[in-house]
């Protein structure tokens, strides 16, 4: 697909200095910029659905297990005695 597009002066000049820069015609460098952008997209697309399914995940059960293992492990793999969730502080701070 052949596009044709109306860029700005500073766009334009933006384009040209990044081209020469990564020695690339500006063509190429449209080119691959347009591909991060949608890949970025894309990516950011999946993670928003993955946290969306564990959003959505009704087993709240084992959400409790998770959320207590985790709690338990960050305490045990500290350097200091004191603990990050103490007992005394449920259901007040965390």
């Amino acid at each position: 697909m052949t596009l044709t597009l109306d860029l700005s002066p500073e766009l334009e000049q933006y384009l040209l200095q990044e081209a020469n820069q990564q020695g690339l015609s500006v063509e190429a460098l449209a080119l691959q910029l347009l591909v991060n952008s949608i890949l970025l997209k894309q990516k950011q697309t999946e993670a928003v659905n993955l946290l969306q399914s564990w959003i959505d995940d009704e087993d709240v059960e084992e959400q409790q297990e998770t959320g207590q293992y985790l709690i338990h492990t960050l305490d045990d793999d500290r350097l200091s005695e004191r603990k990050l969730f103490p007992l005394e502080m449920k259901g007040v701070t965390w």
